[in-house]
């Protein structure tokens, strides 16, 4: 039942041309992150999470750079959200774009989750990766933040100051500080508990020059397309999506995921039985692949990854655990790190 998490060829193809930029050489590094580089020329090729991952790893280890990718000119120029980016160049706001790329992020990447979140300022833009095995880098993170940014710039054509940036990884080095605030016109706060950026509501009402209504519904017919031919328009894959971007909240309900997906209740429940699935199993294998993620993060204690896995407490993540594993979370930890 567990989706393949991976990302889009397109994007890969960027944060690639944004390495050799660098100066890097990309077949030695595509070797070691184990990517095929000629088969990224295949529009509907898609690489894998943890490849992903190595890929920042192996980088960031050959440049000595800590801070790879933190750059808004590397960011603007190759931040490829392809498609996406260009439906959104069409809609009518940047609030109007982004809860289309809630949808949508699927097609750049199905391992990141996208979310907006009210804050009495504006919203919270933040994401978060799902799938992974191995930890996910600092940098891959921020060269992604730093990319919505951006884009907020090209798509209205003008320069958009957040409120404030804030990641879950450690403080960098002071060395490091200039490049935070070159990037992000702050200092972001870090150790905190979401990867987020928060914008105003004055700039994400903002209109877009680009906007054209007819461009809009046909950019949003092609990008469904494209998420049908991936097979990630099916209720279940929706369904899943829904439910690792709510679980830090809470165990999210059934009838809540079927209104944020447009639906009642009991279509939802139709469309899972048509596909031989259950709601309850959805969650359960959600919550799974998320366990496995997040006891492989060495940071995170135990009551941390029960409350980002919705459980009221410990107790329901050991039962889980002994279940999806055959052993409690802690053992399941020391597993991983042998």
């Amino acid at each position: 039942m567990t989706t393949p998490r991976s990302s889009s060829a397109a994007w890969v193809r960027g944060i690639l041309d944004m390495m050799a930029a660098e100066g890097l050489a990309l077949q030695a590094l595509c070797a070691e992150a184990d990517i095929d580089l000629a088969a990224l020329q295949h529009s509907q090729a898609r690489v894998d999470v943890d490849r992903v991952s190595r890929l920042w790893e192996r980088a960031v280890a050959h440049s000595g750079n800590p801070t790879l990718g933190l750059d808004r000119r590397l960011a603007s120029r190759y931040g490829n959200v392809d498609l996406v980016g260009y439906s959104m160049a069409s809609g009518p706001c940047l609030m109007a774009g982004f809860q289309d790329l809630q949808r949508h992020m699927a097609v750049i990447s199905n391992a990141t989750c996208f979310g907006l979140e009210r804050d009495a300022r504006g919203h919270w833009l933040s994401i978060h990766h799902v799938g992974a095995t191995r930890p996910v880098p600092r940098q891959r993170q921020e060269f992604a933040m730093l990319t919505l940014l951006m884009l907020c710039n090209w798509l209205t054509r003008r320069e958009i100051q957040p409120l404030a940036v804030e990641f879950m990884a450690a403080p960098p080095p002071a060395a490091c500080e200039a490049g935070y605030r070159a990037a992000f016109g702050l200092m972001p706060r870090f150790g905190q508990e979401a990867n987020r950026i928060l914008l105003s509501q004055a700039d994400l009402l903002y209109p877009i020059p680009t906007h054209n209504a007819e461009l809009w519904a046909l950019h949003e017919k092609l990008v469904e397309n494209e998420l049908d031919q991936l097979g990630l328009t099916c209720a279940s894959a929706r369904v899943r999506h829904e439910i690792a971007r709510l679980l830090p909240q809470g165990e999210p309900r059934r009838e809540d995921v079927a209104a944020l997906l447009g639906l009642t209740d009991r279509t939802l429940q139709r469309r899972l039985q048509a596909e031989a699935v259950s709601y309850q199993q959805l969650l359960d294998d959600t919550r799974r692949e998320l366990a496995q993620q997040y006891l492989g993060e060495p940071r995170r204690s135990l009551a941390e990854v029960a409350d980002l896995l919705g459980f009221m407490d410990q107790s329901n993540l050991f039962r889980a655990c002994r279940r999806w594993f055959g052993m409690p979370p802690g053992q399941y930890r020391q597993q991983l790190r042998a």
